[in-house]
């Protein structure tokens, strides 16, 4: 079950640009990989979507589909809106999917040890991410697009970088494979025994490997 916190949320992405709600919605659904992002989508044998659609379907993937899912929640830029924590690396900010840059967090089933004993060590990190955005404005700078159709992003709740806390304080890795930016912040974590760095975990993109 997500953990839902309300959070004030700013996006800012490379380009500065303002897209239209339409312009939006049809990224949104562009998207999605399957034939029912939205109850107005049409199936192979002609008929609406209806509640088969990923937008009536609460959790996964959450396509905007209306004008109104936009415009009711951005007429005022202090509205608080609805955040899903999914683990220590992913949220869903307003129904769209953000993978923070450059780091790597343990999976949710995945389990690390201290002192022989094992704990929820991507449990940790969901909890730690939760605790270091509170009820703070969280503002995300877009750097790319996964393939899984994420925006890729450095996020801050107020002035603090939640990408490189997580790994600053041994929550997660620094995510060698597509950035050098937090391999430092690493360090520090593994230098001082921080979060998954007390005991014995194995890297997130091993475990994923491993547990397939």
């Amino acid at each position: 079950m997500f953990i839902i916190f309300l959070v004030t949320f700013i996006l800012i992405n490379n380009q500065g640009q303002t897209k239209s709600p339409e312009q939006m919605i049809q990224e949104s659904i562009a998207q999605y990989p399957g034939k029912c992002p939205c109850p107005y989508s049409t199936m192979s044998n002609g008929r609406k979507c209806g509640k088969r659609s990923a937008y009536s379907k609460p959790g996964g993937y959450e396509p905007l589909c209306y004008v109104s899912d936009i415009t009711d929640q951005n007429n005022d830029p202090n509205i608080q809106k609805e955040t899903k924590i999914i683990d220590g690396d992913t949220i869903h900010i307003n129904k769209i999917k953000y993978r923070l840059h450059g780091i790597d967090a343990p999976e949710m089933n995945q389990l690390c040890k201290i002192k022989g004993k094992n704990y929820k060590c991507g449990f940790k990190s969901k909890e730690f991410l939760i605790s270091l955005i509170g009820n703070q404005l969280v503002k995300c700078n877009q750097k790319d697009t996964d393939r899984y159709k994420r925006i890729v992003a450095e996020c801050f709740a107020g002035e603090t970088n939640l990408n490189k806390e997580l790994v600053r304080n041994g929550w997660a890795l620094a995510y060698r494979e597509y950035s050098k930016d937090y391999v430092g912040d690493e360090e520090f974590a593994q230098e001082n025994n921080l979060g998954m760095w007390q005991g014995i975990f194995i890297d997130p993109k091993k475990w994923r490997k491993l547990n397939r």
